[in-house]
This record gives C-alpha cells, structure tokens and sequence, in this order.
C-alpha cells in the first residue's frame, strides 16, 4: 500500500462518546484507500491540548475499522509510517512491531482500537473498550502518533480533520 494512494476523507456522524473519562473530540476524519473506506478517526484531548506539541499531552486516538486487517499487517504498516517521523535501528522497529502485534488483534468492520498517549511513558491500547496492553517506551509513542498527528504524516487531509478543534 503505497501512501500516496491513500486519501483522508470527512467521517459523516456526530461528535462520538470520549472512549478515555475526561477527553473530548476535537475532530474525526476517515481514511480511505483506492476509494475504499479503511477507518474512521476521532481525536480526543483535553483541555489545553496544543496540536503542536501534541506528544506533550495526554490524549486518544480511536480507529473504527470499516474493513478486515491483520493485526501483523496493521503492525508492519505503523512501523513503516512512523518511519516518516523518525530515524530507529532495525532493532527498535522489530522489538515495536513485536509489541504492536501482542495488544492489536485482527480487527474486522465495527472494532475500535484507541490509542491513548501517556506522555513519557509510552501508549495504552483499548479493543473495543478493553484494556489491550501498553508499549512502555515515549520514543514509540511519539513516533506511533506522529502517524496521525505529526506534521510528516503522509495523510495531511486527516490530520487537518482530527485537529480541526485542537489550538494550533
């Protein structure tokens, strides 16, 4: 898949329930690929939360997936996108891409993955509500949410959708 071929599009619906308690939406967006929705997006912050400096603070970004992936494939797509943000050894993406396949399973249409960034400590994963495990490492943290939200993104649509409410 190359990231030239995806294109972020606006999700229809409404503002959604924060998946993290004192988080709001500040923006939603869907990714599609060769016309074909993959997922749709929503970001959650709290208050005083910085687009610019999003690795600073605590927040959520929630997946809805439209279609079937494997958890190895979403795994191995992240670490190649965050490599846009970033330099890491082989080393670093192997050991991430072995963590990012232990907390996200296969996921079929209507299964939510939320990512909640705890600043300096790493990220906490949820499956459909529930607790899936935590990649304790901020380096793969703000390299997994550059992803989404890091200004090297290879989707700007979407990432001008999720921070569409956030302060510059």
């Amino acid at each position: 898949m190359a990231a030239a071929l995806f294109a972020a599009c606006l999700s229809p619906g409404s503002v959604l329930a924060s998946p993290v308690p004192g988080l709001q939406q500040v923006g939603q967006g869907r990714l599609s690929w060769l016309g074909f929705g993959a997922y749709d997006a929503a970001l959650f912050t709290a208050a005083g939360f910085r687009a610019s400096q999003y690795a600073r603070h605590r927040f959520a970004l929630e997946l809805a997936y439209l279609r079937h992936f494997r958890a190895s494939d979403i795994a191995s797509r992240s670490i190649a996108e965050m490599g846009r943000a970033g330099r890491f050894s082989e080393g670093d993406a192997e050991r991430w891409r072995a963590e990012l396949e232990r907390v996200l399973p296969d996921v079929k249409p209507g299964d939510r993955i939320t990512g909640v960034n705890e600043p300096q400590r790493g990220a906490r994963f949820l499956v459909n509500g529930r607790e899936a495990g935590v990649i304790e490492d901020p380096r793969f943290a703000v390299l997994f949410f550059s992803i989404w939200l890091g200004p090297e993104t290879s989707q700007p649509g979407l990432r001008r959708e999720l921070l569409a409410g956030a302060a510059p």
